[in-house]
């Protein structure tokens, strides 16, 4: 697992609440203090948030980076040490 797995994780997790209603575009625009085009290009893949914008969305929401690893992948980094 890298950065840019952690990235895609946390973007299909926001997709997930979006389309579930938990949140808006309009609301993880004001989250993050960037537009919701930008927001919007982001849920589609297009862009990615920056490793600020994704501090500040995980904060607001009161994530972290465990939220976003499976355990299989904990359990695959243990074996390789």
């Amino acid at each position: 697992m890298n950065f840019r797995d952690l990235q895609d994780r946390l973007t299909a997790n926001l997709r997930e609440r979006v389309r579930g209603g938990e949140l808006t575009e309009r609301g993880l625009a004001r989250l993050t203090g960037v537009s919701q085009p930008h927001i919007h290009n982001v849920l589609k893949g297009k862009k990615l948030l920056s490793a600020h914008m994704a501090d500040q969305v995980m904060d607001h929401l009161r994530m972290d980076v465990l939220d976003l690893v499976d355990h299989r992948d904990l359990l695959e980094w243990h074996r390789r040490d």
